[in-house]
């Protein structure tokens, strides 16, 4: 049986909080009713200042502000995600297929009309999430991207615009929580509204996404940030402990967890995060996020190991053992795997190409994170060219819906075996009395 070295003692994130949602309903309410006026009393409240949008000017400026190191780093970030998204999108053929003689099924990948990128801020510009969420549409083909994010201690965060911008945003905001996510989702004076919504933010972003979820699509329901490291008696402890703290420092109930094999390797892992948190300039988030919410669990072979991991669906799992891959035969339930010592889950974060927006809270038991093939609709077709199929098709059309007594649906197909086969059918003949014979089969 797994034994626990450290064990979690606050109470487990949760999905959605009662008094949350209640807040985030009577906001994206009064949105839906008074639009614009509603979205700028929420941001004097809340961003401290009015929302903007843009101009191209406004925009140019701002990225010209920038030193030109900085400007240089977002391109080869969003040359790498954007490269990964093209090949994604390319792996995603339409198809074709006659599947009878005369009949022809297909499918084709339709971009949604519009997205809606929310770029969380506030405390950090997060400039990644504008690479993750706007490149990635932009490469499924998406026409038209609104992108908000909030200001930073009421500025307007210079090198999250640039992100958005050079990522190919059609529309900028400076606008933040929910009443930017209720802007894009439903329209308003100043907002196109969007036909989907993506990208990460604090629970009352997530709450508003998930009361939204209908009228528009979303890309995932989202939690805190999840680290899970598994490692064997070959990882570095130092390493180990550093890698859980990066994830840990995204806010105080991001849950950090070992599992291993080795419980020497967890007890230096417990002490070298001690150590190093003192030193950390984001102990005040990364602090209680580990003391509530890592765990070290010792497992008594890899098996068992693999099968912890697997059953705690993490949204990143880093794997530090002699032989990472083995994790892609192992595991099944994960946002994304970093493999080797190599490897990171702050280069998915923020530099290697593949997408951070992942699935957190057990959701990776069900769904992958954002990628290209969020943002499109996988849409069929259908088209019967041989007449002689349709009469055939309308026959087995008519027993199927009689077992289920739709007898509308049971006509339709009659109407095809009559007219391409020569049926005949007493509701037919009552309705074509005045030219009693059928046509010929085939006409």
């Amino acid at each position: 049986m797994p034994q626990e070295l450290k064990s979690a003692t606050g109470s487990a994130p949760r999905r959605s909080d009662e008094g949350v949602a209640a807040r985030v309903r009577a906001i994206v309410d009064d949105v839906r009713t008074r639009g614009d006026a509603a979205v700028r009393e929420y941001a004097d409240r809340f961003d401290g200042r009015a929302p903007e949008r843009l101009t191209p000017a406004r925009v140019d400026e701002l990225v010209a502000s920038l030193p030109q190191q900085v400007v240089d780093d977002i391109r080869f970030v969003q040359d790498q995600v954007r490269g990964f998204a093209r090949v994604q999108r390319e792996s995603l053929h339409d198809v074709e297929v006659e599947t009878l003689p005369g009949v022809v099924l297909g499918h084709r990948h339709v971009p949604v009309g519009s997205a809606g990128a929310y770029v969380p801020g506030g405390r950090y510009p997060l400039t990644a999430s504008a690479h993750m969420t706007i490149v990635t549409a932009k490469a499924a083909g998406v026409p038209h991207v609104v992108a908000c994010t909030p200001p930073i201690r009421g500025e307007v965060p210079a090198a999250t615009v640039a992100a958005m911008h050079l990522a190919g945003a059609d529309e900028i905001h400076v606008l933040g929580g929910v009443q930017a996510v209720a802007a894009m989702a439903l329209g308003t004076e100043s907002v196109s509204p969007v036909d989907m919504l993506a990208g990460p933010g604090n629970a009352y972003v997530a709450e508003a996404k998930r009361q939204l979820f209908g009228e528009v699509g979303i890309d995932l329901f989202a939690g805190p940030t999840e680290i899970l490291v598994v490692a064997d008696d070959t990882a570095d402890p130092l390493t180990v402990a550093v890698d859980l703290l990066s994830q840990a420092e995204h806010g105080p109930d991001s849950p950090a967890v070992l599992v291993t094999t080795s419980a020497t390797l967890g007890r230096a892992v417990l002490d070298l995060v001690g150590r190093l948190l003192p030193g950390l300039p984001t102990n005040d988030l990364a602090g209680p996020a580990w003391y509530d919410h890592g765990r070290i669990v010792v497992c008594d072979d890899a098996d068992e190991m693999w099968r912890v991991a697997d059953d705690l669906a993490s949204e990143h799992v880093q794997v530090l053992t002699a032989e990472p891959r083995d994790a892609l035969e192992r595991m099944r339930n994960y946002g994304a795997l970093f493999l080797g010592e190599n490897t990171c889950v702050s280069y998915g974060d923020k530099v290697i190409g593949t997408n951070h927006v992942l699935p957190t809270l057990g959701a990776a038991r069900y769904t992958g994170g954002l990628w290209v093939g969020k943002y499109l609709k996988t849409c069929t077709y259908q088209e019967v060219r041989d007449p002689a199929a349709s009469a055939e098709l309308g026959r087995v059309c008519g027993r199927a819906s009689r077992v289920e007594l739709f007898e509308g649906h049971a006509r339709s197909g009659d109407l095809r075996a009559w007219r391409h086969g020569g049926d005949r059918f007493g509701w037919l003949d009552d309705v074509t009395a005045a030219t009693p014979a059928a046509p010929a089969a085939g006409s």
